[in-house]
């Protein structure tokens, strides 16, 4: 069967809603399903998408393709409505670069079934499904009615209120009224008086973490404030203005046009009716029009704004988020309720999607009753609005128990550890088997809306045929142990990149995946394979408390996994239900291969490799002589120096320095580095604490929060150092000081990271593939987790842009991957690896390759840049993991054969 998936999108949530369309793309059963990515762009143009692009960690790394771009002077990135009102016959030339232009018309021929990944407007409104019903093509989830209710969430709040639910007081408050100057402090008093405080500002038709405050402090600016975001407007004064710094009014630019934080691009002056595309004419404009005259303000709005926004009350109590699905007979079923546990006041981007920074408990702690409470509360709502297939459902308790239901959604964000999935294997489906469920499940409820249902039947028949067959399959299928987790500072990263792992061999013909998670310390490895609901716990801390302290089934869990017990028959066969510790022995008799997942101690440091070396295990990455040298980034630069590889200056720092010599040790460093420089870990992953440092004082803070003389959550040396909530900072007896390479006198100046496969030649030699590097982009001192490693966040440009002459670019590329190649060789790098540089070209187009480091087992994230460059050489990801696990099956065969 073909299915579509159909991602991207005009919403603030497009980013969201492609990261997810990737997902549903690599999880789809491969035995079942043909895949066809069908992206929307944010203009509403439908393309038939080259497969590559579907790995591209943002939309705007592909799209618009660069050469179509308007210069930039500070790298702001855009997307295509910020190239201004463009011909058709541009906008075709621009498609025509990522992939084919189709018509709404045209899927029939392409696809049978489509899977909706698009969020917010014009994907969860009806607006799709409509176009996808005139076509006659059965589609995921809701139909249109119940779509469009899902949408608006003050229809919903009427609605609700209507079917006797309970839900916070609210009102509504009009942008007219807004612009015509309402004094924000009698505002104030107006809101509170009618729903309380504190209380909640929103957008009514965004998703659900967009353009939303709390209002917890009585503030008339923070009241505009909040007001303006939710209209997404964005006031600037010329006194405000020009108290900045050029480099804070590009940041604050850059913020105003991001479309989850911001109020985005293109925009309008609300005053002089102006309306502007590119951040750079945003730019220019405000340092005309704000330069000189001191009174002078303009009041931005967005072209993609809200009319009517919602004041409602603050619930308090505990949140939580349900997913309700059908059983085989139509009937709702809610899977066990997620409590949310979150640093902020709601459940912002950051807390949703990256790993780690929020927690996800399910079932929600509370009593039994309770649970049983929310749940038939979410049945009810879910029939009341007549949802189909699926919805996410969130909502509060309150300590008194009383449920309130505030944001029913048709369509449920599909990262790998989202509670689409999250609870899904809480019943005991991994995602691969939940999306066949989603879209048979949906084929039922297009036969039921009775528009031709012939041929969804016949789909329906053949579909069924397909799942009996793979469920009772007996075909032998290559078992590899995934290994994750561990106790670095990335172990939150190593889980999602094991996941991942995971789930590509889950969707292939020729792998069995068995998720095994490693914690303990560098004197005992402790493993545990992992059943499918504590493999998709919300992070590495939450599956090591889940398996060390396993005592048996909650009871809900218990109960709702009998409920649906028909559905979880259809499409699992032998699945593992509780955790099991195991030994390495245990492994080699449970798998013909690992993959080793980890990041930092252990697995990039030779000793897990030790362990499965015992037992003639094939793994992945390097032997353990090559990470034993890599995972040590001191050792690292020393040996490349020797071998006339450029490295920046270093040294190391330690603890019993510190100690003994206190502030002289700091004047010590300076008198060998001037700063900026850059302070990290010598031995951990290649992100966390990873600072620059300008001054005494925070290096100083450094200092002390790495050999662990102050907490890192509540300390003044967390403040110098601006460590964000959550922010992993592992404490260590030393760490590395480097000299901050810089453009010094090239003409170009970038940052980039390169991957590497291996393979070996008839003859038996280890062959080097170097990968078209990345160009990273960090909006702050140096790239953060989350640009490397989240969805939708930073930019990785694939292939770096060293030069914009053709005939140049080759040499000074083919001169970047020499290097890199040269490198792999100096270390014996094996089976695969990804290699971070800076890289100078000057005039007469020579470049220079400084090394950074070098990481033996690299993140294999959905979002990471590897896959990026993996597919402009012809791999998609399962390729490219399928080829690093046939290198380290071949290496070992290769050593037995020598014994």
């Amino acid at each position: 069967m073909r299915i579509g998936i159909i991602f991207g999108g005009q919403s603030r949530e497009r980013e969201i809603s492609f990261a997810g369309g990737r997902t549903v793309y690599d999880n789809l059963n491969k035995d079942i399903f043909t895949t066809v990515p069908i992206f929307v762009d944010s203009l509403g143009q439908f393309i038939l998408l080259d497969w590559q692009y579907v790995y591209k960690g943002t939309i705007r790394d592909f799209y618009p393709p660069f050469e179509f771009l308007p210069e930039s002077t500070h790298s702001f990135q855009v997307y295509i409505e910020s190239l201004g009102t463009l011909s058709k016959a541009e906008r075709d030339a621009i498609i025509q670069k990522v992939g084919k232009k189709i018509e709404p018309s045209d899927l029939k021929e392409l696809i049978d079934f489509a899977f909706l990944a698009l969020h917010g407007p014009y994907g969860e409104d009806g607006a799709i499904q409509g176009i996808l019903d005139w076509n006659n093509i059965p589609y995921s989830g809701s139909g249109i009615l119940p779509s469009a209710i899902g949408i608006n969430k003050y229809i919903q709040k009427q609605l609700i209120a209507q079917a006797n639910f309970q839900g916070p007081a609210f009102v509504t408050y009009s942008k007219t009224t807004w612009l015509k100057g309402d004094d924000t402090e009698a505002l104030l008093q107006t809101f509170e008086k009618a729903v309380g405080f504190p209380f909640v500002v929103k957008a009514p038709s965004q998703g659900s973490s967009i353009g939303i405050s709390v209002m917890n402090e009585r503030s008339a600016d923070k009241l505009k404030h909040a007001l303006n975001r939710s209209f997404f407007l964005q006031e600037m004064t010329a006194e405000e203005w020009n108290q900045k710094s050029e480099h804070a009014k590009v940041k604050w630019v850059a913020t105003l046009t991001d479309i989850r934080d911001g109020i985005g691009m293109p925009v309008n002056d609300v005053f002089n009716a102006t309306t502007l595309y590119h951040p750079e004419a945003l730019l220019r404009y405000l340092n005309q029009k704000l330069e000189l005259e001191k009174n002078e303000r303009v009041l931005l709005e967005s072209l993609d704004n809200e009319e009517e926004i919602i004041i409602e009350s603050f619930i308090k109590g505990q949140e939580f988020s349900c997913i309700v699905i059908q059983d085989e007979a139509g009937n709702p079923v809610a899977l066990p309720p997620t409590g949310i546990v979150k640093g902020n006041d709601f459940f912002d981007y950051r807390s949703k999607y990256l790993p780690g920074m929020s927690r996800k408990i399910t079932p929600i702690d509370i009593p039994a009753e309770q649970v049983e409470h929310i749940r038939n509360e979410c049945c009810r709502l879910y029939t009341a609005l007549q949802f189909n297939v699926y919805a996410r459902i969130d909502g509060f308790i309150s300590p008194e128990g009383t449920v309130f239901l505030n944001d029913p959604n048709t369509t449920s964000g599909m990262m790998p550890s989202s509670f689409f999935f999250h609870q899904a294997a809480e019943i005991g489906l991994n995602p691969s088997q939940f999306l066949t469920y989603i879209i048979r499940t949906s084929l039922q409820e297009r036969i039921k809306d009775g528009k031709k249902s012939l041929h969804i039947k016949q789909l329906l028949s053949s579909l069924d045929e397909a799942i009996s067959h793979q469920v009772n399959s007996t075909k032998k299928k290559i078992r590899i142990a995934v290994v994750m987790g561990g106790y670095s500072s990335e172990r939150h990263i190593s889980v999602e990149s094991g996941r991942n792992i995971f789930e590509k061999l889950s969707s292939s013909s020729k792998y069995q995946p068995i998720p095994v998670f490693l914690t303990g310390s560098d004197e005992e490895h402790r493993l545990f394979i992992l059943p499918i609901n504590i493999l998709l716990k919300d992070n590495a801390d939450d599956i090591r408390e889940k398996v060390i302290n396993f005592k048996g089934h909650h009871p809900i869990i218990e109960q709702i996994a009998k409920e649906t017990e028909a559905i979880t028959k259809r499409y699992v066969n032998n699945a593992v239900k509780d955790p099991k510790e195991i030994t390495y022995k245990d492994l080699s008799e449970l798998a013909d291969g690992v993959f080793i997942a980890l990041h930092g101690r252990p697995g990039e440091d030779g000793s897990m490799q030790k362990e499965l070396e015992k037992y003639h295990l094939p793994y992945n990455g390097s032997g353990i002589q090559s990470s034993q040298i890599t995972i040590n980034k001191f050792e690292t630069n020393r040996i490349l120096r020797e071998n006339g590889i450029s490295v920046a200056n270093h040294r190391m720092v330690y603890k019993h320095e510190w100690i003994s010599e206190g502030e002289d040790l700091l004047k010590e460093i300076e008198s060998g580095f001037v700063y900026p420089i850059i302070a990290k870990p010598s031995d951990d992953g290649c992100s966390s604490a990873v600072k620059k440092i300008k001054n005494r004082d925070e290096l100083r803070a450094y200092t002390r929060l790495m050999f662990g003389e102050e907490d890192i959550r509540e300390s003044e040396s967390s403040k110098v150092l601006g460590l964000k909530y959550n922010e992993e900072f592992p404490q260590k007896e030393y760490f590395l000081i480097e000299d901050l390479v810089s453009k010094g006198n090239s003409k170009h100046f970038l940052e980039v990271t390169g991957g590497l496969l291996t393979r070996y030649t008839a003859a038996g030699e280890v062959e080097y593939e170097i990968f078209e590097p990345s160009e990273s982009l960090a909006t702050g001192d140096v790239l953060s987790l989350e640009e490397k490693f989240l969805a939708g966040e930073g930019q990785n440009i694939t292939p770096a842009r060293y030069t914009s002459d053709k005939k140049q670019y080759e040499a000074v590329a083919s001169e970047v991957r020499a290097t890199l190649k040269k490198v792999a060789k100096i270390l014996n790098i094996q089976g695969y690896a990804r290699i971070d540089a800076f890289v100078r070209v000057f005039e007469n187009n020579r470049s220079e390759t400084i090394i950074i480091e070098v990481n033996s087992l690299p993140g294999m994230t959905p979002a990471t840049c590897i896959f990026h460059q993996t597919a402009i050489n012809g791999y998609k990801p399962y390729d490219f993991i399928d080829n690093i696990l046939t290198f380290g099956i071949q290496r070992e065969q290769k050593k037995t054969a020598t014994i």
